[in-house]
């Protein structure tokens, strides 16, 4: 698998545009308006992302990733990371850190049923980023179909500032979390942290996901340089330790049982939710906690001792020798399970069909 080049030397710091107000306010009072933000979005069949003309290719086709978007290639890292069940250990701190932009917090807080329903939502979720990596061609019309239920979803966020849920600077940023986060908790949970080279890699087939999403270019990194300047600034300048925050890593707000798998499963899981309940809220905050990176914890004011990174990292090691002696089909999802068997199918078709070497 090649690794798309890099630019020979960073680029100036890249910002997203009209991501950020050029200064940040001491305190989190609503202003009317900051400088470089939309003072009224505009309506959702409206929001497109300006583009330069594309180079003409062999033929006159001109063709971009944005216009023609391909989702990450099978047997990728992504396809071996996504659906792999020790993944839903660190999406809750990928979620984290999205509600903790205003903007993004706000449009959870006023639109999702997160509180209501939340094994549904992430239910639902879950099987959204599934078609992301393992969708091939579905994974396109999944993206255009969060386009579409996004359309209606705006406000006024924290700082007085209106918002569209569309708006490529907040749209982007709830994409650009996953990576930092899968970066990090490979330390944790990986056999060994990734190389530079697969840092690379791994960044690249994240930036074909926000393609997949319709983000366009402009509105991504487009390699590690610019990644981790734009990371850090969102982090001291945007985010913060709002009220979605403080109600995802809760272990007071109750959590209702399961509603939905065998019924079996969810009597039993009901009659013993009163003791099962708070013991997975208080697994939920650990995790959560644990697996944001250490920068996102100090900047979200999020406690975190040396005895519960202790704990953090025998709990990792568990996980790490346990799982990967599992069979794929405990190991992963089911619809990543059916992709991964389904392409090495056609790969050992392929070879099948291929002639023979020359003796």
């Amino acid at each position: 698998m090649t690794i798309p080049p890099q630019s020979p030397a960073p680029r100036r710091a890249w910002i997203p545009p009209r991501a950020f107000p050029r200064t940040r306010s001491p305190s989190h009072a609503p202003q009317a308006h900051h400088e470089g933000m939309h003072a009224e979005p505009p309506e959702p069949a409206e929001l497109t992302f300006p583009r330069p003309a594309p180079p003409p290719t062999r033929g006159g086709d001109a063709r971009t990733p944005e216009s023609d978007p391909v989702p990450p290639p099978p047997g990728g890292m992504l396809w071996d990371l996504v659906g792999e069940v020790r993944t839903l250990l660190t999406l809750p701190a990928a979620l984290l850190l999205q509600v903790a932009h205003p903007a993004v917090g706000a449009g959870v807080d006023e639109h999702s049923v997160f509180r209501t329903d939340p094994w549904g939502r992430a239910e639902r979720s879950l099987h959204s980023l599934q078609l992301w990596v393992y969708g091939q061609d579905r994974a396109v019309e999944e993206g255009h179909r969060l386009r579409r239920l996004h359309r209606g979803i705006r406000g006024t966020d924290s700082r007085g500032r209106p918002y569209h849920a569309l708006t490529p600077a907040y749209y982007a940023w709830v994409h650009a979390t996953g990576f930092p986060v899968f970066q990090h908790t490979q330390r944790y949970l990986g056999k060994r942290p990734f190389t530079p080279a697969q840092e690379r890699q791994l960044y690249a087939e994240w930036l074909r996901v926000g393609r997949v999403l319709g983000i366009a270019d402009r509105d991504m990194p487009q390699n590690l340089e610019e990644f981790w300047p734009y990371y850090r600034r969102t982090l001291t300048e945007e985010l913060e330790p709002n009220t979605v925050v403080r109600d995802l890593v809760s272990i007071t707000e109750p959590l209702p049982p399961p509603d939905r798998g065998p019924r079996a499963a969810r009597l039993l899981l009901r009659a013993g939710w009163p003791v099962l309940g708070p013991m997975l809220s208080r697994l939920r905050r650990f995790v959560t906690i644990g697996y944001l990176p250490p920068d996102a914890r100090r900047a979200l004011e999020l406690p975190w001792s040396v005895a519960q990174e202790r704990r953090l990292r025998r709990f990792s090691a568990v996980v790490r020798h346990i799982l990967p002696r599992l069979p794929e089909r405990l190991r992963y999802l089911p619809a990543a399970r059916a992709a991964r068997a389904a392409h090495r199918a056609r790969a050992r078709r392929g070879l099948a069909g291929s002639p023979a070497p020359a003796s």
